[in-house]
């Protein structure tokens, strides 16, 4: 079974345009990823993904795999047009903006496909539970609910469940994007079109489920820091200065 790791990068962003060349320390965002990802060493290939000719040379100036593809409305579309010529069976979907992945979780998506003989599983990711209510309400954060063998059932902005009735065994948990594929199952998600709730919810792994494809998730610790905005890139830096001064870090 080859295995790779794919990071889907673009230059702009709504919220923090150009974050992945923000120098996190004395190295880019996206190269900090890049570099943390290749040494897990859980990949037979780690490459970058993009349509941006600044990050496309970022990477290359550090003699990092990088392709240039063209523009796509989300990641897993992106990735789908990188691997679509390579040999490979798992594709895993690293974030560029999550700079402090960690082997844990990635390693937990892979034995997912490892120990699914009868190939019935899609696509696997993770999820974290939450408490404050805070971050329950909060649109930015994507929920996801599943069935009792953990396949995902829905992903939502909205609050799901709805506590329309307290129960003390209801549980909320945030979707991590973090992904694991099998190759045709993102070749075929790349030929589908977007249909109404993927839409209307900003969600691509609803597509997913909108076509029938099984996902697997899998309960974590890792949430990581997502530089969405520039607030979370000064928190990223206090994280790396921590870590270099002998204090603990996110990986």
């Amino acid at each position: 079974m080859r295995i790779i790791a794919v990071i889907p990068a673009r230059y702009e962003a709504s919220r923090f345009p150009g974050k992945l060349m923000q120098l996190l320390g004395d190295k880019t965002v996206i190269y900090t990823t890049y570099m943390n990802v290749a040494e897990t060493g859980l990949f037979d290939e780690v490459l970058v993904a993009t349509d941006s000719q600044i990050i496309f040379d970022e990477i290359k100036s550090h003699g990092g795999n990088v392709v240039m593809t063209g523009q796509h409305e989300t990641g897993s579309d992106r990735i789908a047009e990188a691997i679509k010529e390579l040999d490979c069976d798992i594709v895993l979907n690293v974030q560029g903006d999550e700079p402090f992945v960690k082997s844990d979780p990635l390693s937990q998506l892979i034995s997912v496909f490892k120990d699914d003989f009868d190939n019935k599983i899609s696509l696997a990711s993770l999820k974290i539970k939450m408490s404050s209510k805070e971050d329950i309400e909060n649109p930015n954060h994507v929920k996801v609910i599943t069935d009792q063998d953990d396949f995902a059932l829905y992903f939502s902005r909205s609050v799901i469940p709805f506590p329309r009735e307290v129960h003390p065994d209801v549980e909320y948990f945030r979707h991590v994007g973090v992904y694991a594929f099998r190759k045709n199952a993102l070749l075929r998600f790349a030929d589908l079109p977007m249909r109404p709730l993927e839409i209307s919810e900003k969600i691509e792994c609803i597509r997913y489920l909108e076509y029938g494809m099984k996902i697997k998730m899998i309960e974590t610790d890792f949430l990581g820091v997502g530089i969405d905005v520039p607030e979370d890139l000064e928190k990223a830096k206090e994280i790396l200065k921590s870590s270099e001064n002998g204090g603990k870090s996110a990986n």
